[in-house]
């Protein structure tokens, strides 16, 4: 049977780690990092959006934001043909997602798949998020973009090094992470009503002892947490040729 694919995109972060304060006439705005501009003139959110709607198999998409956001309405995807609506996030990304998920039910199938991906990874590669769908088609939970950690990880405490952790099977987690509808649904819900703190979709699917696959990609989808993030990206968009 043929499955659809469909797209969560959890913006309601209000980017703790780094903001951006305009100077207005009375006061100081400050712009969650999703919002802030890349050197193509795009927001960080809507060159996301451009890379992941350009995909003709995603069929539709959700968007996640926070209570009051007023800065979307002002996107160039606001009245996209895929966007299906914009809900208001939870306390947690968990509960962002799982609230995205619950208003895909009137869309999504159960064995449908959904694609998770952050707001603030604006240099996923179309090319690997084809070959995710292509890795994934036939297998019956999901799984993630991610790469092999090659740097030596030293475990530590208050800065004193305690051991080497053995990499060889380390993996650095990304997005999209991609799962049956169904499956990520109950995923979520049980981790919720369980008061499981989890940060990432692949988590709840451990949590229910499922297997995830891990799917290797690049270095350059990056998660854009700090001013040098931002710096990197567009770099590397500099560099997109897809």
């Amino acid at each position: 049977m043929f499955n659809d694919y469909y797209l969560i995109i959890p913006a309601g972060g209000i980017g703790t780690r780094m903001h951006y304060e305009k100077n207005n006439i009375n006061n100081k705005i400050k712009i969650a990092k999703q919002y802030l501009k890349l050197d193509n003139g795009l927001t960080i959110l809507d060159q996301t959006l451009k890379i992941l709607l350009s995909i003709d198999q995603i069929k539709g998409c959700i968007i996640v934001l926070v209570n009051k956001d007023h800065l979307f309405t002002k996107s160039i995807f606001n009245n996209h043909s895929k966007l299906i609506t914009t809900v208001i996030g939870g306390k947690e990304r968990m509960n962002s997602v799982f609230n995205g998920l619950k208003a895909l039910t009137d869309f999504a199938k159960d064995d449908d798949w959904v694609l998770v991906h952050d707001s603030v990874r604006p240099c996923v590669k179309v090319s690997e998020i084809i070959n995710l769908m292509n890795q994934l088609e036939h297998h019956e939970t999901g799984g993630l973009l991610a790469t092999k950690v090659i740097d030596t990880i030293k475990q530590a405490n208050n800065n004193i090094v305690n051991t080497t952790i053995d990499r060889s099977n380390l993996w650095q987690a990304q997005t999209p992470q991609m799962y049956r509808f169904g499956v990520l649904l109950k995923a979520l819900n049980t981790v919720i009503n369980d008061g499981i703190n989890i940060t990432d979709e692949a988590s709840a699917i451990e949590y229910l002892r499922l297997k995830s696959v891990l799917v290797k990609s690049s270095k350059s989808n990056i998660k854009i947490t700090n001013s040098e993030d931002l710096e990197l990206a567009n770099f590397y968009l500099t560099q997109y040729k897809e």
